[in-house]
Formats: C-alpha cells, sequence, structure tokens
C-alpha cells in the first residue's frame, strides 16, 4: 500500500499566530523551526513513500522549499488539518492507499507512533481512521491538569472501547479520576497523539459534510468522523521513555526545548 505523510500548516492559528515558523532550539544550540522539525520527524517514518507540507501561505511555503521540502498549496477555506489533506488528496490524479496527517505542531512525534499506525492500517482493511494514543505518566498527567487550571487549551485526551474504537475526545482531562496517581503508575488517562491516518474515500467524505456541534465545541477535527457514524480507531502507542508533548501554546515552545534537551534531540 502506498503511503503519503501530508503535513498540514497554517499561519493564521488563532491561538498562537505563526506556529510553524516559531524556532526551536536543540540539544547542541541548533535552532529550527516547528516545521522544519515536524518535517525532519516525517522523513525519519519507515514505510512512507512520499512526504510534503500542505499549507495556504506563501511565507510556510517559501521556508519549507528553502530547506528541501516538497509543498502543496492549498486554499485558505480549509479549516483544519484533515479538510487541508482532503483537499490536496483530492488534487492529485492518482492518490495514495494510506494518507498520514503528521500535524505541524507535533515535533516531537516519534517516528514509531506512525510506523504503528500504518501498520494498524495495513492490517485492517476496512478501518477507515485511526490515530495514536499514549497512557500518561504522572508528569504528563500534571502537565494537563495544570493548563486546565489555567484557562490554556493544552493536550486532548481520548476513551475508547475494549476494540479501540474511540468514544469521545476533548480538551478536558477524560476521564475523571478523582485522584492522582505516583510515579510509575498506570492510570486511564490518555494522550492523543496529533496523528491521523485515513484512507482517501475517509478524507472525500468528511470534507462534504458540515462541521460537527461537538467538533466546533471541542476545536477538534475528528469528532467530525465520529459524528457522522465513521469509527476513529485508537491505536496504543509505547512511548520507549520519550517525552511527548505538542505546541500548543507559547508556554509549550520552554516545554518542547526542554525535552529536546533532556533527551539530546538536536
Amino acid at each position: 500500500m502506498s503511503v503519503l505523510i501530508l503535513i498540514p500548516a497554517r499561519y493564521a492559528s488563532t491561538r498562537y499566530p505563526g506556529k510553524p515558523l516559531v524556532e526551536l532550539v536543540g540539544a547542541s544550540g541548533q535552532a529550527k523551526s516547528l516545521i522544519r522539525r515536524s518535517w525532519d520527524a516525517a522523513l525519519s517514518v519507515a514505510g512512507a513513500d512520499s512526504v510534503a507540507v500542505a499549507t495556504d501561505d506563501a511565507r510556510i511555503a517559501d521556508h519549507a522549499r528553502a530547506f528541501g521540502a516538497e509543498v502543496v498549496m492549498t486554499s485558505t477555506t480549509a479549516r483544519n488539518g484533515t479538510e487541508r489533506c482532503a483537499e490536496a488528496v483530492a488534487a492529485m490524479v492518482t492518490p495514495p492507499d494510506i494518507v498520514v496527517n503528521l500535524q505541524g505542531d507535533a515535533p516531537l512525534t516519534p517516528a514509531w507512533f506512525v510506523e504503528d499506525l500504518i501498520r494498524a492500517m495495513q492490517a485492517d482493511p476496512e478501518m477507515q481512521v485511526a490515530t495514536p494514543v499514549l497512557r500518561t505518566d504522572a508528569m504528563a498527567l500534571r502537565g494537563f491538569r495544570e493548563d486546565r487550571r489555567n484557562d490554556r487549551v493544552g493536550g486532548t485526551t481520548a476513551v475508547f472501547d475494549r476494540a479501540g474504537r474511540a468514544m469521545y475526545f476533548s480538551k478536558e482531562v477524560i476521564p475523571y479520576t478523582g485522584r492522582d496517581f505516583a510515579e510509575g503508575e498506570d492510570n486511564p488517562v490518555f494522550h492523543h497523539v496529533g496523528v491521523y491516518a485515513y484512507r482517501p474515500t475517509a478524507l472525500a467524505a468528511y470534507s462534504g459534510w458540515p462541521e460537527g456541534r461537538l467538533e466546533a465545541w471541542e476545536g477538534l477535527e475528528q469528532l467530525r468522523f465520529m459524528e457522522n457514524g465513521i469509527p476513529v480507531h485508537c491505536v496504543e502507542v509505547d512511548a520507549r521513555g520519550r517525552a511527548f508533548w505538542e505546541l500548543n501554546n507559547p508556554v509549550d515552545v520552554e516545554r518542547i526545548e526542554a525535552i529536546l534537551r533532556d533527551h539530546d534531540l538536536d
């Protein structure tokens, strides 16, 4: 099966305008833009046939081409990364069998997260949409709760059934536990990792649906699939000791740079 990784990126982010061009300093002191780090993460994925940045902004496009990225220009009407991916794939003469949306704000995404996702899609031809989830540790859970206490939109959590089908995604911390957890203790809160894999048919259907009610309230694009009866499969991944965080707010720059230093990532 052919696999295309698309990195959707827009300049006009509501929470953090210009986010793809924000520079992050790695362990060696070298600064690279967020979109460059996301591109490097995509290139490290085994099993991907091609990688491209999908954007509607000339500043992002010029910057991406300057470091050697392939760029697909899309319209300014795409409301989220899934719509942007759908638009890019619709313009292709021969679409890939599997489209991976590696969102441009998750440069710490380990290659094996995406590889596990691709394998899950390859193993089950009936699976239309899949996304990784990572069981939180005590530190990550504290970070989620700290963001909510300070009225910041941080990471997303997910709950799913025994077959791995998502029951809900939220920017609140779900499920409610009523207590803290010690280091090394398993807890039931799963961090949704901002990567998706789709069949082209699912992408085409998505772009034809109006924005869903829950999607609009939560600001979570994947809920549109669920609101229209398309299951989103959660693929549990193993961090293997790697800390993971997305860049959602300016405060996350410091968090991500600390992880780059701690894990000796340039």
